[in-house]
C-alpha cells in the first residue's frame, strides 16, 4: 500500500467573480521511504497540492489517502489532530515561532498533541542533537543563521516521528552551500530512516537528488525531461505512476 495516495484530485478558487482551475485531476502515489521532489513554475499548483496532502485545505474533487486513513474526507479537526500526529511540515521561510527559544519551538508541536513536559524536552534535544544544534536550545530563533533556522524547522517537523515529511522550497531561502546540506538532511531521512518525503521544489539540484521526480504544470503532471536520480519516472497527465 502507498504511503501517499492521490487519485484525481481537483481544487479551483474563485478570484474576481472567476473561477480558477489550480489542480485538474492529479493522481500519483508516493511509496513508503521514497523521496519525491515536485518541481514546476509558480503557479503550477506545487504548494496548493501540498497543503491538500497535509490536510490545510480540502480538495473539491477526488481523494486523499495517507497510511490507510482518507485525509480528504476527514472535518477540519479531524485532519488537524492527523496532520499533528502523521505529517511533518517545513516551511521555506522556517515560520519558527520568534517568542519561544529554540528547544520550545521544536516540543510544540509534541505538547499540542498532549504530550508530557518531560517527554516532550527529552525528545526536542535529542533531534536538536541529531541537526547539530544541541548547544543552541535555549536561543531564539532570530540569533541563529537562515540554514541553522531551516535546520530547527526540520527537527520540530520530525519530533512527532510522522509518516510524511513535506517540505515547500524547503532550500529557496538559503545559500547554495547550506541548500546543500539541508537536502542532505532530507535524503538521509528517506534512505537511513524510511521517511517518506515531498520536497516542492524549482531546484534541478534537488530533482536530482530524488528518487523521482514529478513536474506540475497547469495543475497537471507533465514530463520531467530526465531530471530525478533515477530517470524520473514520471506518469503522463492524469495517470497514477506506482512505486
Amino acid at each position: 500500500m502507498a504511503a501517499v495516495s492521490v487519485t484525481d484530485v481537483r481544487r479551483a478558487f474563485s478570484e474576481g467573480g472567476r473561477t480558477r482551475e489550480v489542480l485538474r485531476g492529479l493522481s500519483f502515489d508516493v511509496a513508503g521511504g521514497e523521496l519525491v521532489a515536485l518541481l514546476g513554475r509558480s503557479g503550477s499548483g506545487k504548494s496548493t497540492l501540498l497543503n491538500l496532502i497535509a490536510g490545510i485545505d480540502r480538495p473539491d474533487g477526488g481523494r486523499i489517502v495517507i497510511d490507510g486513513c482518507e485525509v480528504s474526507a476527514l472535518d477540519e479537526r479531524s485532519r488537524t489532530l492527523f496532520r499533528r500526529k502523521r505529517i511533518g511540515f517545513v516551511f521555506q521561510f522556517f515560520n519558527l515561532i520568534s517568542t519561544l527559544t529554540v528547544e520550545e519551538n521544536v516540543r510544540l508541536p509534541l505538547e499540542l498533541a498532549g504530550a508530557r513536559a518531560g517527554a516532550a524536552r527529552t525528545e526536542a534535544r535529542r533531534l536538536l542533537q541529531a541537526v547539530e544544534l544541541g548547544d543552541r536550545g535555549a536561543e531564539y530563533p532570530d540569533h541563529l543563521s537562515g540554514g541553522e533556522q531551516q535546520r530547527v524547522a526540520i527537527a520540530r517537523a520530525l519530533v512527532n516521528a510522522p509518516a510524511v515529511v513535506l517540505a515547500d522550497e524547503p532550500t529557496g531561502a538559503l545559500d547554495a552551500e547550506t541548500g546543500r546540506l539541508v537536502l542532505g538532511m532530507f535524503v538521509e531521512l528517506s534512505r537511513q530512516r524510511g521517511t517518506t518525503v515531498i520536497l516542492v521544489t524549482h531546484s534541478d539540484e534537488v530533482g536530482r537528488a530524488a528518487d523521482r521526480v514529478l513536474v506540475m504544470k497547469d495543475g497537471r503532471l507533465a514530463p520531467a525531461s530526465g531530471l530525478g536520480s533515477d530517470g524520473a519516472s514520471v506518469a503522463p497527465s492524469g495517470a497514477a505512476p506506482r512505486a
